[in-house]
């Protein structure tokens, strides 16, 4: 049997109030949501590998998406070095 109900109601897609501030978002911002929300935590870097776009373009993506407060960080576990970014609930 598929859980795929409760996966998306556990997804801050499915609340009204992130897809209301999303939506204000430019598209390549919205294209960055959406590969966290499949794939987190990501790095920078992996996240302009999966998404294709360009390292300025997630970086300037990254920073609204911050701004709106969609997307938070930490550093990463496995190389200090590197921050990994996610969605926030």
């Amino acid at each position: 049997m598929s859980t795929t109900t409760e996966d998306v109601s556990a997804s801050p897609f499915a609340q009204e109030d992130f897809r209301e501030r999303l939506r204000e978002l430019p598209p390549s911002a919205k294209l960055v949501a959406k590969v966290l929300e499949d794939e987190a935590p990501l790095s920078q870097g992996q996240l302009a590998e999966t998404s294709l776009l360009p390292d300025r373009t997630v970086r300037y993506a990254l920073n609204r998406l911050e701004e709106s407060e969609l997307v938070d960080s930490r550093y990463s576990f496995t190389d200090a070095r590197k921050q990994v970014y996610f969605l926030t609930a």
